[in-house]
């Protein structure tokens, strides 16, 4: 029961590690982190991302402008690229590491197998809150930038775009993963009960004195 337990903990953490993967990366390179749209103009429907700024048109035509200098870009999209850079590459070490370490593949011992969920679980919470932190920074601008009173109520304001919440979710599904992946982790009685069963199955009519000594609620 407990191995079939954690298995099903495993594949859980694969799959939101995956997903979570996906949407970080997706997130990282659109151009939907932030949305304007213009009164004077509702034709055209502005927005923003990390990389470049597009102007969708009735037609469906899309205009993209990429943004000249990093040096010259604000700090928060700065420290933006480098973190979703940075989260996209532990989550995707996580995710490969997490995948080793199923206990339906044959690869490794089982102490090998505990250590890469270890780190599994550890490259992918750390994966989930390193995407959190641009995103919430960026989104906080936003939410300043939208309601100060100093700003004219005729001018235009930027809102959340499709790509922030997309990077929100895939941060907590990497969040999700690799707790997961910790709580998959054999614990110390289980490894003993492997070890004492194992001996039991190779032993013949009579109770060895070393399996009871290490094994004593064990029915031999």
């Amino acid at each position: 029961m407990a191995v079939t337990c954690r298995i099903k903990l495993q594949c859980g953490a694969v799959f939101f590690a995956l997903l979570g993967c996906v949407l970080t990366c997706v997130s990282t390179f659109v151009p939907l982190w932030k949305n304007l749209n213009l009164d004077l103009n509702e034709m055209e429907l502005w927005t923003s991302g990390l990389w470049q700024t597009c102007v969708v048109q009735e037609e469906g035509v899309m205009h993209c402008k990429d943004f000249d200098s990093f040096l010259g870009l604000p700090l928060p999209l700065r420290m933006a690229r480098i973190l979703m850079f940075l989260a996209d590459g532990l989550g995707i070490l996580g995710l490969i590491t997490s995948t080793m370490c199923l206990e339906c593949l044959k690869i490794g011992e089982r102490d090998t197998k505990k250590k890469l969920a270890l780190l599994g679980g550890t490259l992918l919470l750390f994966s989930g809150i390193t995407a959190l932190v641009p995103v919430s920074w960026i989104a906080y601008d936003t939410l300043q930038e939208f309601w100060d009173e100093t700003i004219p109520e005729i001018v235009p304001r930027w809102e959340f775009g499709e790509a922030m919440f997309m990077c929100w979710f895939g941060s907590f599904f990497l969040i999700f993963g690799g707790s997961f992946l910790f709580c998959s982790m054999p614990s110390t009685n289980d490894h003993a009960n492997f070890i004492c069963r194992g001996e039991n199955t190779t032993g013949s009519l009579y109770r060895p004195d070393s399996v009871q000594s290490r094994c004593p609620d064990l029915d031999l």
